[in-house]
């Protein structure tokens, strides 16, 4: 099996070189992993002014050289902050899936309350489910994963257990998940709808999560902050 690492810096390099606008590109992957311009820019030898260029399109495209600096540069912090943007993709990447459609895919070593789960997110219960604990969540981009899954894509989604909280990002009215949801047998113990007040919710959402005995929740929580909570959860 390869090692995630090498996987990971292969995705980051391969997806800038490909870009139409690779300053961008860079940026967005400095960011996903929270790396300040200043920070980079120590961890590479050069001025933040450097970093910043690239990102901008000030300077020339950054070629492969300076690509490979760049991405051995993010990994080397993230290695030292403890390495969880490594593990995060390498998770979602061993499972199959684009970093663009799932976020994060966590196993935990100890069942968690589902109650305890929702105060970490700021996530407001709808209905209680069978379940009362979890061992795991995904966090998904639903407009992507309803677009781009496969009915057996879909059931990946689960991880190693069922026993899990999914939560789906970019919600609007928390109709397309849980219909999606009655395809894939079985159902997940929890459902969470990002960027969604409960007042807001389809009419339908509640009836339809409480005969799948499943629990249901919202959360507004902005989503960098609730994939950063997540990192220290549980």
């Amino acid at each position: 099996m390869r090692d995630p690492r090498e996987e990971l810096a292969e995705r980051i390099a391969g997806e800038v070189t490909l870009s139409a606008d690779p300053g961008a590109t860079l940026r967005k992957w400095r960011e996903e992993f929270d790396v300040a311009q200043t920070t980079l820019a120590e961890q590479l030898d050069v001025s933040a002014s450097v970093v910043s260029d690239y990102e901008s399109g000030r300077r020339e495209n950054p070629g492969v050289r300076v690509v490979r600096r760049v991405v051995e540069g993010l990994l080397a912090v993230d290695e030292r902050r403890g390495g969880d943007r490594v593990r995060q993709h390498a998770r979602v990447i061993s499972a199959g899936f684009e970093s663009d459609v799932v976020y994060d895919l966590r196993e935990y070593s100890a069942t968690v309350p589902i109650t305890r789960f929702h105060r970490t997110i700021d996530a407001k219960t709808v209905t209680t489910g069978q379940a009362d604990t979890i061992a795991g969540h995904t966090v998904i981009n639903s407009v992507e994963a309803i677009k781009r899954l496969s009915s057996e894509e879909f059931y990946r989604l689960y991880g190693q257990s069922t026993n899990r909280a999914l939560v789906f990002t970019d919600v609007t009215r928390g109709e397309s998940p849980l219909v999606a949801l009655r395809v894939v047998t079985p159902t997940p113990s929890a459902v969470v709808l990002h960027g969604i007040e409960d007042e807001d919710l389809w009419e339908h959402a509640p009836a339809l999560a409480r005969a799948d005995g499943v629990s249901l929740a919202t959360t507004t929580k902005p989503l960098d902050d609730l994939l950063d909570t997540l990192r220290d959860f549980p």
